[in-house]
């Protein structure tokens, strides 16, 4: 199987420097240096468009702009680029968000997809009116999927669940083709709810041990379901013509981080109920002594960003090989993202994506045969 790139939008704002916030914290100052505005987010998604990543997931939240309707105006900016859209289950009715979907997909020519979050924080969720805790908001969501899917499928559907009640739900016109569902999450019942009812389980970047754990549990969890899904990984990336140039500039990023900063979204992180989020902060428990938890895994984005917080820093060789490793396990879909996004997609897109087409792994979602040869390291010429 071809692997499977995705970038990111940074509706919360971009910068040469990490742009913080997600899972009740802020988004930094930083996120003012680029504002996330339709034309500057169109710059990124044709950027990514054009060097061969499939989609761009959009994230939810209060500190981001709506990802909804921010892809539906950049949707009209390019042409094949999918839109993997974030959005939370119990802020909208199942029957209204399959209508969405399908009108999406009839408005770009089928370039939707869904990554569904349940939210994590019970302070965030409140904000929005949803005053659920954290397992009830899960089974909300398996109630919801159940909608979705039997309305995308052309069936009226009654249900008079725990928490979701319909009559007689039925959409005029079906989405073509039916939007693929991704879904994440660490506890029990959310691997449960990715087992019935997900296409693609998602999981962050951590290392491949852990990774390998995650990807076998859900695995048999499906099975015993009759259900086959497929893996995706979240990760940031940090790839350049050399490990040393890859590694300094992890490094720039690294000092640029307010002490003050980082002790305060660590603190906020802490009380964070994610499961996921709490796995995220001990691969480094807030020290910048141990931030490379594995060859060319880097924690230091989780040091002021909720949610994913580790990189792959190192040459596009060294990078190449890291995915290399993570599909062995049975990762095929990797969503990625880097500082700034604009810049960083050229550098994966030029860097790393012609290596693993050379060996096979990987061609352009366009079927392109001019897609560039692997970019040789730029070397001054002398004066």
């Amino acid at each position: 199987m071809s692997l499977t790139f995705h970038w990111f939008l940074p509706t919360n704002g971009d910068s040469r420097h990490v742009v913080g916030g997600g899972h009740g914290t802020p988004a930094t100052a930083s996120g003012r240096d680029r504002p996330p505005t339709v034309a500057y987010l169109s710059q990124i998604a044709r950027a990514a468009e054009e060097v061969g990543f499939a989609g761009a997931l959009t994230p939810t939240g209060a500190w981001c702009e709506d990802a909804w309707l921010t892809t539906a105006m950049v949707a009209q900016h390019t042409e094949r680029l999918k839109f993997l859209v974030a959005f939370r289950p119990g802020l909208i009715s199942p029957t209204l968000a399959a209508q969405m979907a399908a009108t999406f997909q009839r408005q770009t020519g089928g370039r939707l997809l869904l990554n569904v979050v349940t939210g994590g924080e019970n302070k965030e969720q409140r904000a929005f009116g949803d005053f659920l805790d954290k397992d009830a908001r899960y089974r909300r969501t398996g109630e919801f999927l159940h909608v979705v899917r039997e309305l995308w499928e052309g069936n009226t559907v009654d249900l008079q669940g725990e928490h979701v009640r319909v009559e007689e739900a039925a959409l005029a016109r079906l989405p073509d083709p039916v939007p693929e569902v991704y879904f994440g999450g660490s506890s029990p019942i959310a691997g449960d709810i990715a087992a019935r009812h997900a296409d693609v389980y998602l999981t962050w970047g951590e290392p491949p041990d852990q990774v390998a754990g995650k990807i076998a549990r859900i695995r048999s969890l499906a099975g015993a379901r009759g259900r086959t899904l497929r893996f995706g990984i979240r990760l940031h990336v940090i790839t350049r013509d050399t490990a040393e140039q890859a590694w300094a500039e992890a490094d720039r990023l690294l000092d640029g981080f307010d002490p003050e900063t980082v002790a305060s979204v660590q603190a906020g992180l802490s009380h964070s109920e994610s499961e996921g989020q709490q796995r995220m902060l001990a691969l480094h428990g807030g020290r910048l002594d141990r931030l490379e938890i594995h060859p060319n895994l880097w924690a230091g984005i989780g040091l002021v960003r909720g949610g994913a917080g580790t990189a792959l820093v190192g040459s596009h060789d060294e990078v190449a090989e890291r995915i290399k490793e993570y599909h062995a396990l049975g990762i095929d879909e990797f969503i990625l993202s880097g500082y700034p996004h604009l810049e960083e997609a050229y550098w994966f897109g030029e860097g790393v994506l012609p290596r693993l087409a050379a060996q096979g792994l990987w061609r352009h979602p366009a079927g392109r045969q001019d897609a560039p040869a692997a970019a040789a390291p730029f070397v001054p010429v002398a004066s």
